[in-house]
């Protein structure tokens, strides 16, 4: 299985951030089909005392029709988290993307559409500084 190019940089900058990476390629299994999201990560939230889980997609979106990019990521985006939903539902469902993506592309009303509709999750991060630079909830 492929990585994404941004693979070794968003788990850098989720490390930073404090995340423990759990799993580089996270492992997904509904029935006898078996798919897997770029990276598994877990914090502890000290002041709730919990585990917070994440799993992250990760997107390069680095073709020439960005529109193309956005609907393949949202087709694994929406697999990944209905998969989630039903084998892991303590996990949460991140897309992460560069900055320079979010504050081009995500900032045109067919992306905002989506990332609204479809409720998505992003993690923008910088590639150069290898920081998450915002988390969308």
């Amino acid at each position: 299985m492929a990585k994404d190019i941004y693979h070794d940089i968003v788990k850098t900058a989720l490390e930073k951030d404090g995340w423990t990476i759990t799993d580089e390629l996270f492992r997904l299994t509904i029935g006898s089909r078996s798919d897997y999201i770029d990276l598994g990560a877990e914090k502890l939230i000290v002041a709730e005392k919990a585990d917070r889980k994440i799993a992250i997609e990760i997107k390069s979106f680095v073709s020439p029709s960005p529109v193309n990019d956005l609907e393949s990521a949202l087709g694994q985006y929406i697999l990944y988290r209905d998969a989630l939903q039903r084998s892991q539902s303590e996990r949460t469902l991140y897309l992460a993307i560069t900055n320079e993506v979010y504050l081009d592309f995500f900032q045109e009303e067919i992306a905002q559409m989506v990332v609204e509709n479809q409720r998505l999750k992003l993690i923008i991060f910088n590639p150069d500084q290898m920081e998450v630079v915002k988390w969308i909830e």
